[in-house]
């Protein structure tokens, strides 16, 4: 057989080792080294194997993710979030819709902080879900602003999914952390818009909770506080050159560990959880990196993505309908697994074609990363929706999947945005950062 086709056999391979139910990096290492079994030979696949997982066990540049995730860790367990929520919640909480705008704006908060999309639906969900039932919300609005609110994990800076996107395609940290704050900024304004012209138009939705005073508004900024200071500390940290990224991730942990120790809401017990966490989480996206570099290097040798670029520059079409092809294989993909799994699975095969069309690398990563986190609140699957689902077992799952429909646009508009100015992208990195 042509190398091409054992490529796409072996895609065909993985595909079906998922959907019965193996994990994402198993598959990739099981399909990635049978193949460099038949396109090279035992030995060499052997020898790739184990240079890979050493490699990549022992990278001093995979460090950086530990750090990030037992930052989240930390600041989730400080209290963090429901000092997030209580914040936003008096200064829009007496609006209609105002708790589920709270919800949204939160997340974005916890984000910044956190870097997953499933953790912020899941963290978000045990604060917001009994406080939206407690002042009579529709169940669908509930669930939707929960879910959609998660997908911001993997898009606000420092995202473990941009962190990765930057080591598989050996890009700058930084730059990818500061090419996504104007998108995420846009994306949060939209979907909070969305949910306070909805429930203006339907106060049914969301009616409208106390109005608060202004000291006490003011009061409850020290809970945005710490969050900022975070984020402050690792992206400023980044781009004035005090920290690699690493430091960075170090920096930032410690700093959620003091905000847990001084407020007396880090006790031993959460401590020990939150390393706990860490390490089995940074040891499944590092055996993910692992996967995706063995996995990569079968399509290498099988000249795959090659071949697709070269397919896609001889076609007489306009690079655009190639690219809304490729978007919609991330939306697809993004709705039948998660961010994480789908970006490394695809990254290796799809982004040579992308780059060989012309677009530029930063702005490429930044835009599949936001069409593939949509992909968690579609149908058929949409993880984000089986955590919410989880959290409220008594909601069907078709009235989640229409809460989060609700959203479809603001995210179709943020797209739009995008592919329309890549400057939204492409300004941050390219003045702040030297050399851009």
């Amino acid at each position: 057989m042509e190398p091409t086709s054992i490529a796409l056999l072996g895609l065909a391979v993985m595909l079906v080792l998922i959907a019965l139910g193996m994990p994402i990096g198993f598959a990739m290492l099981l399909a990635g080294f049978v193949g460099n079994v038949y396109l090279l030979s035992f030995d060499a696949a052997t020898h790739l194997l184990a240079t890979s997982i050493w490699e990549q066990f022992s990278s001093y540049g995979l460090s950086v993710i530990p750090m990030f995730v037992l930052m989240g860790q930390l600041a989730f367990r400080s209290g963090v979030t429901e000092r997030l929520y209580n914040a936003a919640y008096k200064w829009v909480g007496h609006w209609p819709g105002g708790l589920a705008a709270t919800t949204i704006a939160a997340s974005a908060g916890f984000s910044a902080i956190c870097g997953s999309n499933s953790a912020t639906a899941a963290t978000m969900g045990v604060v917001a879900l009994p406080e939206m039932k407690r002042y009579g919300y529709d169940r669908a609005l509930t669930a939707g602003s929960v879910a959609i609110g998660g997908t911001l994990g993997v898009i606000v800076p420092p995202s473990v999914v941009l962190l990765l996107i930057a080591i598989q395609t050996e890009q700058s940290v930084l730059r990818l952390f500061l090419s996504s704050i104007v998108p995420s900024l846009l994306l949060t304004i939209l979907l909070i818009l969305t949910v306070l012209v909805l429930c203006a138009r339907r106060r049914e939705l969301g009616p409208a909770g106390p109005v608060c005073t202004w000291r006490d508004r003011l009061r409850g900024l020290s809970g945005v506080f710490e969050t900022m200071l975070l984020f402050a500390t690792v992206i400023g940290g980044l781009y004035l050159g005090i920290f690699t990224p690493t430091e960075a991730g170090a920096a930032g942990a410690f700093g959620a560990l003091a905000v847990g120790v001084l407020r007396r809401r880090l006790p031993r017990a959460a401590i020990a959880a939150a390393l706990r966490e860490t390490l089995q989480i940074s040891a499944m996206v590092i055996l993910l990196v692992t996967s995706a570099v063995l996995f990569g290097r079968f399509m290498t040798v099988s000249r795959l993505p090659f071949e697709l670029a070269d397919w896609a520059s001889s076609l007489q079409v306009d690079r655009l309908i190639v690219m809304l092809v490729v978007v919609a294989i991330y939306l697809v993909g993004g709705a039948v697994m998660d961010a994480l799994g789908f970006l490394v699975v695809t990254i290796p095969i799809f982004f040579p074609l992308i780059l060989a069309l012309g677009y530029d690398p930063v702005w490429t990563a930044v835009i599949l990363t936001i069409i593939t986190s949509l992909g968690a609140v579609t149908p058929p699957v949409g993880v984000n929706v089986f955590i919410v689902k989880g959290l409220m077992p008594d909601v069907p799952i078709r009235t989640i999947f229409a809460g989060c429909a609700y959203f479809v646009l603001p995210y179709a508009l943020c797209i739009v945005a995008i592919w329309a100015t890549p400057e939204l992208v492409l300004y941050l990195p390219r003045v702040l950062v030297a050399g851009s």
